[in-house]
């Protein structure tokens, strides 16, 4: 589970990966969705190639989306790599082979990222996540007593449920219709570099 190579395999979907990302997030920014859509390609190289490889390509996404688009993605590499190791390691232990365990897995995602997120948030940012939806309920909870830090991960965890289940059910269907002789490319990694 915690081995790398930068076999073919691998050096091909790291960009993939990024590209993917790149792409679902500069689609929620440019519509203005409630989500973020940031984390499929992070997913699936997780799903595919392990832990190390996921967050890999969530934190290259961060720092190419920071350079080119958004600055404020920069701190948010943080985020994307601890994506990367949890649906890592739950893949790995079986954990998505089905729909409703995309489900499952989402909301674990979606705690993590907002355990992460909320100190970056409140470190950054006063503790808002720049998100319409999550702010207006930081506003609301800040109006209303609730502590910067609470609010701050309430904010940050009304957008991470439904982007991170979103995400890891959209990635759990991409790696489903993908060929298994692609898959097994990355599952048979291992043994072919016992081989050499």
């Amino acid at each position: 589970m915690w081995s790398i190579s930068f076999s073919t395999p691998v050096l091909v979907l790291i960009p993939v990966a990024v590209g993917i990302n790149y792409v679902g997030k500069l689609f929620a920014q440019l519509l203005k969705l409630p989500l973020w859509l940031d984390s499929i390609g992070t997913v699936i190289a997780s799903m595919l190639s392990g832990p190390i490889v996921g967050s890999i390509s969530g934190a290259i996404n961060n720092i190419i989306y920071g350079l080119t688009m958004d600055p404020i993605s920069f701190v948010y590499a943080l985020t994307s790599v601890a994506i990367g190791l949890t649906v890592g390691i739950m893949a790995y232990k079986g954990r998505i082979n089905n729909l409703w365990r995309a489900v499952v897995v989402g909301l674990v995602v979606a705690l993590v990222a907002a355990v992460v997120s909320t100190p970056l948030n409140v470190i950054f940012w006063g503790g808002q996540t720049g998100n319409v939806w999550g702010d207006a309920l930081y506003a609301y909870l800040i109006a209303h007593g609730v502590p910067v830090w609470l609010s701050s991960f309430l904010d940050e965890l009304v957008v991470d449920l439904p982007d991170k289940v979103a995400t890891v059910i959209i990635a759990f269907l991409i790696f489903a219709s993908l060929p298994k002789r692609l898959v097994q490319m990355y599952e048979g990694e291992e043994a072919l570099e016992k081989l050499d």
